[in-house]
């Protein structure tokens, strides 16, 4: 008899199987619409470091994103979504070129408030498929009481480097130093927000009233592993112009393909209320329910057994 790798997984896809139907149960008893969007589109968002997948002259979504502001742009006040996306060039033992994303939007709250959902969220999930108050990772009790501790960026590279935030900039450092020196040492003992990003790692986000430089944007960490990207979303068309052309440039200069400019959502940007949003991946969220450290182990089929 042949061996399939699926037999032996049986237990971490009946696992994810929970995992997603509590995420979607938390959301519509909290009022939000379960909504799709398509995953091919003419135009996705030009950022830097993801390339979209390549599909006929269009592309598939790297994010539900675009879609998602352009319906609180038309009166959707409370909207999530599971699905696919696709992002060229990711293969790891955390990555995937098709991950299982969950993004939600909410009106009217902020990038801290966003955090308070993200906690009300997993301690939820945690709490229905049996995990309870906290889990054990590679032999790690990891403590999920409410609230997490949070750690600005700055303080981070204080704390776990030798350099300084701003040194780290200038001497384009920032990259290679939050994977190797602060990630390991991030959400060991309970989940940790990393918070206040420069603003050049965050082109959709709102900047910090009080000190431009930074960003309303947040990264949930649990075991190490980066679990989420949030943030008070910008809603000035003009601006949100202005660093879509800032990273068509990177994208030009490093050789990538720059991607036509997103109209259609420049435009619904006119009129989205203010809001903030979350993208967090489903696949890593079970790898750490299911206590493993290979994304394998949580898919039903892999890229390479296609």
């Amino acid at each position: 008899m042949p061996f399939y790798r699926q037999s032996s997984i049986e237990k971490n896809l009946k696992l994810r199987a929970r995992t997603v139907q509590a995420v979607r149960n938390f959301f519509i008893g909290r009022d939000y619409l379960e909504i799709e969007t398509p995953c091919r589109i003419p135009a996705p968002a030009p950022e830097e470091h993801i390339d979209a997948q390549i599909s006929g002259n269009w592309y598939l979504q790297a994010s539900p994103e675009l879609c998602m502001k352009r319906l609180l742009a038309a009166g959707y006040p409370r909207i999530f979504q599971i699905c696919k996306c696709f992002r060229q060039n990711e293969r790891g033992s955390k990555h995937l070129p098709e991950l299982t994303m969950l993004e939600w939007y909410t009106s009217g709250i902020d990038y801290f408030d966003m955090m308070a959902q993200t906690e009300d969220l997993l301690c939820y999930v945690a709490e229905n498929i049996n995990s309870g108050n906290h889990l054990v990772y590679q032999r790690n009790k990891i403590d999920l009481k409410k609230p997490w501790p949070k750690i600005s960026v700055a303080e981070a590279f204080e704390k776990f480097t030798s350099t300084t935030l701003e040194r780290a900039l200038s001497e384009d450092l920032f990259n290679e130093l939050i994977t190797s020196e602060i990630e390991p040492n991030l959400g060991q003992k309970r989940p940790v927000f990393l918070y206040d990003y420069p603003a050049s790692f965050a082109s959709l986000a709102c900047l910090k009233t009080d000190n431009p430089s930074l960003a309303q944007r947040f990264e949930l960490y649990i075991a190490g592993i980066e679990l989420c990207n949030g943030f008070t979303e910008l809603t000035d068309p003009d601006e949100q112009r202005k660093r879509f052309e800032v990273e068509q440039k990177k994208r030009h200069d490093l050789g990538k393909r720059v991607y036509p400019m997103p109209e259609k959502f420049l435009e619904s940007l006119k009129s989205m209320p203010a809001a903030s949003g979350n993208a967090l991946g489903i696949d890593r969220l079970v790898m750490l329910f299911a206590d493993t450290t290979k994304i394998d182990d949580v898919v039903a089929f892999t890229p390479e057994e296609l």
